[in-house]
């Protein structure tokens, strides 16, 4: 009686844990904005160094919340990717128009640049926090965690449905195989075109995290659930993964 009794309780539990991923309630209203810099050549450990000396801290004087910094895993890609949120798009121009202006940064710039620029390039995507997103949290956790940004471009006029089935199904197995939410958005695109779908994950590492996609797309109800959402088509047209492993300074690791 009392296994059983055990047994029942921690169904109950999970299925309240998994109802919570499900349904994380009301997305944030904040205003987020990935940036993948490129560094000029033999400057990336200049670039990753100066976030971690000054510029996250100017950013934050400004407004500006630090979300996550990570590196690639893959460390043939030298790029540095963080999250910045702020409290609106409005708020976000207003708080890079200060930072660009403020005369400390421009006096770290003038230090760290002395034997020229760090940055040949930045890559932006402007997004905001998808329904189907549990509460984004920063926090470290131990032991150290690799994280997994995933994009998913939807085919024309399947975001609907592609978010549609995340939130009936992919979330709950994503938890069911060991995966842990960090969040969900969708992108604001420059043209105005379909939106896509932004996602992080965090795995014990690379290698299990690869481990536990494989299983996932093995497993029964994904392959039926797939089945049955795309009986008129894919969803997706492209979907784009990147290990990464945080920063030092990073407020998520």
């Amino acid at each position: 009686m009392f296994k059983l009794y055990s047994l029942l309780t921690f169904s109950l539990l999970l299925g309240t844990a998994t109802l919570a991923i499900a349904n994380p309630g009301k997305p944030s209203s904040k205003f987020y904005e990935v940036r993948i810099y490129y560094p000029t050549p033999g400057k990336y450990a200049e670039i990753v160094d100066r976030f971690r000396q000054y510029t996250t801290k100017i950013f934050e004087k400004h407004g500006m919340e630090n979300i996550g910094y990570w590196t690639p895993t893959d460390t043939a890609r030298k790029e540095l990717i963080y999250i910045l949120a702020y409290p609106s798009r409005e708020a976000r121009d207003a708080s890079w128009k200060a930072f660009s202006s403020d005369p400390e940064w421009k006096a770290v710039v003038a230090k760290t640049e002395a034997n020229g620029k760090l940055v040949d390039h930045v890559d932006q995507i402007f997004m905001t926090e998808s329904d189907i997103s549990p509460e984004v949290k920063t926090g470290a956790k131990s032991p150290a965690r690799t994280f997994e940004l995933r994009t998913y471009t939807p085919a024309p006029d399947k975001l609907p449905a592609l978010l549609s089935r995340f939130r009936d199904h992919t979330i709950k197995l994503f938890s069911n195989h060991g995966m842990t939410h960090i969040g969900y958005w969708t992108t604001q695109e420059k043209d105005g075109g379909q939106p896509k779908l932004v996602y992080i994950l965090a795995h014990p590492s690379e290698a299990e995290g690869k481990a536990h996609f494989d299983e996932f797309r093995k497993d029964p109800v994904w392959v039926k659930v797939k089945e049955e959402s795309e009986k008129n088509g894919p969803l997706t047209t492209k979907v784009e993964s990147v290990y990464m492993k945080p920063t030092d300074y990073s407020p998520i690791k």
